[in-house]
């Protein structure tokens, strides 16, 4: 039995889901900080409840940190911050 063309399937098929999350956020570059710059999620979480922000979740990227929650206008996103400066980084 030669299964051949269905593992190169699969294996495509694979990847292809894999890499979905990469594509999701292709278009955000944050600046290449130094990790001895980067300034602490909890200042950036407390700066933003204070904004009004609603933060569900963070995350920390090799170059962002990446917000989930609802931003002050009660809208559901997923927003990424300058570790170094805390100044979201808007996609291109």
């Amino acid at each position: 039995m030669n299964s051949t063309p269905f593992r190169r399937a699969a294996i495509a098929l694979a990847l292809t889901v894999a890499a979905g999350g990469a594509w999701a956020h292709g278009d955000v570059q944050c600046p290449a900080h130094p990790a001895s710059e980067w300034r602490p999620h909890t200042e950036l979480q407390e700066k933003l409840v204070k904004e009004g922000w609603t933060v569900r979740r963070m995350e920390k990227t090799p170059t962002c940190y990446e917000v989930y929650g609802k931003d002050p206008q009660g809208k559901r996103v997923e927003a990424f911050f300058d570790p170094k400066t805390l100044e979201r980084v808007e996609e291109k």
